[in-house]
């Protein structure tokens, strides 16, 4: 293949149209399934909620799930049902979305962030290891482009430490670790419905856990710590009595939302079979190509997928990050880089943190793209991807 004119440099781009990096894949069926709920007596909180809750739990082979308004607000009740606050600390990373470490904030606590595995970019257990104190709550891994995190050696040091696990599987639904479903395995297990995930309900999140005490407390928070449940009333006075007991919050999912969950969760399976098949395409194309490095896989885990991310070997090309960041753009390929290491932020600055925290994610966080993949793209998007990025890194190879 010879070089060809980018486009950024007025070249004709390999697509036409913009391919974006993620999408909801919806079809008729899913939307059959909202139209039912918006022609029931139920809107907001009814019996879809559960039956979405059920189904879920299933599917991960947990005893219980709970839903919420976002994987956010999920985060957020887990944070709360195992009593994290003030004088705290939970250990998490840096390389993820701000809700990681925010949701521990807003119980007070203090997030401490631990650097990454150089291979898996998943939080690294002996990093963990280096950052507990006498003040350690808690460690939220989570799985990073829907690879599992080691959590062998974080449950087990968990164990030793007498702290709870809350993993962070807003990228893993779907996925598995030792050959069991990710949303079994930890304390507690938050996946997210957004609309770029595996699966979605517009907005969304679950809990996951096998403990019922948990259970119970996720159910009081996100419904303002009120309960109506006559065994669970401090005092009973009459037939519509119900209590707050907890400062909760209104983080309740809809049973429009659930309903459209419940049709989604139907192709789960298919979808994550469609990421794992285009992955593979992606590896084929890219893995004799010094220029840039394909992601790494721990062989006890199996990535659902959320995103495909490249690393780009810098000191074989003549621009930056950005600069093939943005030559991709121009032949209509969506590119996008995750993440912004959280402690990046202006918020978290003013708060106290810096930079060099962290080094191997941020050296990390200069190099990394991440690719378009979602189930509704065909293999010819997947060639024009592989047709950009091998053109574009061509074009800028030392």
């Amino acid at each position: 293949m010879g070089k060809e004119n980018l486009a950024i440099h007025g070249g004709k781009p390999v697509r036409d149209s913009y391919l974006p990096y993620g999408k909801q894949s919806i079809d008729e069926e899913d939307i059959q399934s909202v139209i039912s709920v918006l022609k029931s007596d139920y809107l907001t909180t009814g019996p879809k909620i559960v039956e979405f809750e059920n189904a879920i739990a299933n599917y991960v082979d947990a005893k219980f799930s709970v839903a919420f308004s976002s994987g956010t607000a999920a985060l957020h009740a887990a944070c709360f049902a195992c009593d994290i606050g003030k004088n705290d600390e939970v250990i998490t990373t840096p390389m993820t979305f701000a809700a990681s470490a925010n949701c521990i904030l807003y119980q007070g606590a203090t997030p401490v962030f631990a650097d990454i595995d150089p291979q898996t970019y998943n939080i690294s257990p002996l990093e963990i290891q280096k950052v507990i104190s006498n003040k350690t709550k808690a460690i939220i891994p989570v799985d990073f482009t829907g690879s599992p995190a080691a959590l062998n050696e974080i449950l087990e040091i968990a164990r030793n430490e007498n702290l709870i696990v809350i993993e962070d599987a807003a990228h893993a639904f779907g996925a598995s670790y030792n050959d069991q479903k990710i949303g079994s395995i930890s304390d507690m297990t938050m996946f997210s419905f957004h609309p770029l995930k595996h699966i979605t309900t517009g907005e969304g999140g679950i809990i996951t856990t096998n403990s019922r005490t948990l259970y119970e407390k996720l159910v009081l928070f996100r419904n303002h710590g009120i309960t109506r449940k006559k065994e669970k009333l401090i005092e009973n006075h009459d037939p519509w009595y119900y209590e707050m007991q907890t400062l909760g919050y209104n983080y309740r999912i809809s049973d429009i939302q659930s309903a459209l969950g419940i049709s989604q969760l139907k192709k789960i399976d298919r979808f994550v079979e469609i990421r794992r098949h285009y992955t593979e395409m992606y590896n084929e194309a890219f893995k004799d190509i010094k220029q840039l490095q394909v992601p790494y896989q721990d062989t006890r885990g199996s990535s659902s997928w959320h995103l495909y991310i490249i690393r780009l070997n810098t000191s074989q090309l003549t621009v930056g990050r950005k600069g093939i960041f943005e030559a991709l753009k121009a032949e209509n390929i969506g590119v996008n880089v995750h993440y912004i290491p959280i402690y990046y932020h202006p918020y978290y600055r003013e708060i106290g943190y810096e930079k060099g925290l962290c080094p191997i994610a941020e050296k990390l966080y200069e190099e990394i793209l991440t690719l378009p993949l979602f189930p509704s793209m065909s293999e010819l998007d997947i060639k024009d991807v592989i047709h950009a990025v091998k053109k574009v890194i061509l074009c800028f190879s030392k």
